[in-house]
């Protein structure tokens, strides 16, 4: 008796695709020991997007299972990723290079004045001028006239506090950790790739296998 074939898949949870025809190829990686069963799985259509511009639909491995054994049913699937994935189609258009401009600017201009104005805010609240100014006063025993060290200090102390907890300067980074933003930007997406796939769920969006045939429209 000959041994089954066993084929392997891996999919990241959110997908991004170029194209309007979806095949598993674009949406997970798979390994098989028969290279044609393999290339025959991997140019299955999954799904297709009737419409132009950016849409999103959930797909669930139960349904790449039932779509696969159509055509291989006595394929042994092991799935070694994600159970829902979301696949995101949008045209790439290539905006004009003056628009990456602006955008960086408009976050420069906004993260520069937004960080001075919070630590402004913060030393006002407290007061740190006239904090410093008493310090002075009880240490050399008069009051100080203009700045002094402590301000230096101070300035020069926020500046390495925020490149030391950002973990990098430019690109440059410290260490090898991630920074901070990455670590608040990841678990963003993944609180956003939840909430698409529960809501696909609870209303009855998600591709499954007990919806219509993928290789037609989705719905969204």
């Amino acid at each position: 008796m000959a041994a089954q074939k066993v084929l392997y898949l891996k999919g990241d949870r959110d997908v991004e695709v170029t194209e309007p025809k979806v095949v598993l190829s674009d949406i997970l990686t798979m390994e098989c020991a028969d290279r044609a069963v393999l290339q025959k799985v991997k140019a299955l259509k999954i799904l297709r997007f009737q419409k132009n511009g950016r849409q999103r639909c959930v797909v669930s491995i139960l349904k790449v299972i039932a779509c696969i054994h159509e055509i291989c049913p006595d394929l042994d699937i092991r799935n070694l990723g994600e159970t829902d994935i979301i696949v995101t189609y949008e045209d790439q258009k290539t905006p004009p290079f003056a628009w990456h401009i602006f955008k960086t600017a408009f976050v420069v201009l906004v993260t520069f004045f937004g960080a001075a104005f919070s630590i402004m805010a913060f030393n006002n609240d407290v007061d740190v001028t006239r904090l410093f100014d008493q310090i002075c006063e009880l240490v050399t025993g008069q009051a100080p006239d203009g700045y002094t060290v402590m301000e230096v200090a101070y300035a020069a102390g926020v500046t390495a506090g925020i490149l030391i907890f950002f973990n990098h300067f430019g690109k440059k980074r410290f260490t090898v950790d991630p920074t901070p933003m990455e670590i608040q930007m990841r678990l963003y997406e993944n609180d956003i790739q939840t909430t698409l796939v529960e809501n696909a769920e609870r209303k009855g969006e998600e591709i499954d296998v007990d919806t219509a045939d993928p290789s037609g429209g989705h719905r969204t």
